[in-house]
């Protein structure tokens, strides 16, 4: 007889800034099978269902995860709804429509060597708190038998299209425009086409690959900037769009294949919508504040956890609510009026809609024009891979609490410290009114380094000190 809370232990799998990951080998049935045992625990008490959702990446481990943790729910009693290969804000809207929790079988963004698991109630993703209860559940159990066979419904890709269909009241917003669909191995990749050309658009594909590509929209490689550009000559495109492997947060090129950061794209979105509060995490642009377009603005943690938190406060004092991070990823955090259709809310990262309002409002003048439009500040990142959590901690404790050396050990001992935020991470706002922010990533081994200046040359000029200078510090 097993116990969920010692396997967990065990296994060395934790939670990051979104769901619970590790390595492929890390995810073995008994782990799959105590997560989704401690995880229905965690929930039982407060929910009534009898049914629960999975849907899978495209990694290669996905299809088998899946069945471990199909196997526990039929050990439980529990119907299963299996969604195959869908983007997770599919999966998380149509387990919300049927009022029933589901678990997505993804690492994101992460190497294919890795793997993870996100867990939703039956009213949206799960809190920290329900994290700590995840671990902390002492469920016995067993794996008897073989695992379930995998049978694929379609529905949840059918409901997620048309949620964003019906939106524009069968007009044909997109009439006209040439959109590249980079598909690589995206879990969205079979869905995006129909829905941009039921919607008016000549979609043309790009880049897909039966390999699994870890598409991080925080962090685009110079390889793909070069695509985008490329791809958008070769043919006379009107925009790119792309999102990261689980098909939650969107990457989005303007009609010159240059890749939109994430934060502005969801500024261009709330505007479209006419959200009157925003959550954000701290890595997020300061244009948000000072473009004036939000009567309130509510910077969070990094984390989705962690604006989604911040909805209730805002949704008391306020119509219309939505979030969005720096990877791109929209929360829509109150039902919205668009084009005189109603929106339900969707408070968990979602690709699709921040796309859409953009590529609907930008008309015939284009993407880069919108981003032409707003206030001259540029944020840039790049990180550290396989850079170790246990470093970045000594690295940022010794930051925060010598930030005057610390940043002469970057290698900015000319510029003078303004203020310094200990928010989530180390981020510094200098006296020219640049900001370095470190932090280690919540997914992976690596440290992320973000930089905001007014201009892009500049921020990718602290970003690539920082993180050089970051190699070589000894502490």
């Amino acid at each position: 007889m097993l116990i969920s809370s010692r396997v967990i232990k065990n296994s060395g799998v934790t939670f990051g800034t979104s769901g619970a990951r590790g390595l492929v080998e890390q995810f073995s049935p008994e782990v799959c099978v105590a997560f989704t045992y401690a995880f229905i625990k965690s929930i039982k008490e407060r929910f009534v269902f009898n049914t629960v959702a999975i849907a899978i990446d495209n990694r290669p481990s996905s299809p088998v995860m899946a069945q471990a943790c199909m196997k526990a729910l039929e050990q439980l009693g529990l119907n299963v709804n299996y969604y195959g290969v869908v983007p997770t804000p599919a999966l998380a809207y149509v387990a919300m429509q049927d009022n029933i929790p589901c678990i997505m079988v993804t690492g994101s963004h992460i190497p294919f060597d890795r793997n993870g698991l996100k867990f939703y109630r039956p009213n949206g993703e799960i809190s920290k708190d329900d994290e700590q209860a995840i671990l902390n559940a002492n469920v016995k159990f067993d794996i008897l038998g073989a695992l379930p066979e995998l049978l694929v419904n379609p529905r949840a890709a059918q409901v997620y299209v048309e949620r964003y269909i019906s939106l524009f009241n069968a007009s044909t917003p997109l009439n006209g425009k040439r959109i590249g669909i980079y598909e690589h191995s995206s879990a969205g990749r079979d869905l995006y086409s129909e829905l941009f050309t039921r919607l008016g658009a000549e979609v043309i594909s790009l880049g897909r690959s039966d390999k699994f590509v870890p598409i991080d929209t925080e962090a685009v490689s110079e390889r793909d900037r070069r695509k985008a550009q490329r791809w958008s000559k070769q043919y006379d495109l009107d925009a790119i769009f792309s999102t990261d492997g689980d098909g939650d947060r969107p990457l989005v090129a303007d009609e010159n294949g240059d890749w939109l950061r994430g934060d502005i794209l969801g500024v261009l979105c709330s505007k479209a919508l006419n959200i009157e509060a925003i959550a954000v995490p701290v890595s997020c642009n300061t244009l948000i504040e000072n473009c004036d377009w939000f009567n309130h603005v509510k910077r969070t943690r990094i984390g989705s956890p962690y604006v989604i938190a911040e909805f209730d406060n805002l949704n008391y004092k306020y119509k219309t609510v939505a979030g969005f991070e720096a990877n791109g990823g929209y929360l829509l955090g109150s039902d919205v009026w668009v084009n005189h259709c109603y929106l339900q809310a969707l408070p968990t990262r979602d690709a699709v809609l921040p796309a859409l309002m953009l590529l609907a409002t930008s008309g015939s003048l284009g993407i880069a024009n919108l981003v032409n439009e707003l206030p001259k500040r540029v944020t840039y990142s790049d990180r550290i891979q396989n850079f170790s959590i246990e470093r970045s901690d000594i690295i940022l404790k010794h930051g925060i609490a010598n930030t005057v050396d610390f940043l002469d050990q970057l290698g900015f001992s000319d510029i003078e410290i303004r203020d310094v935020n200990t928010l989530d991470g180390l981020r510094i706002i200098l006296s020219n009114n640049a900001i370095i922010h470190l932090r280690p990533s919540g997914n992976a081994p690596e440290l992320r380094c973000y930089a905001e200046a007014d201009d892009l040359k500049s921020a990718q000029l602290y970003v690539g000190k920082c993180l050089e200078k970051i190699k070589y510090i000894q502490i």
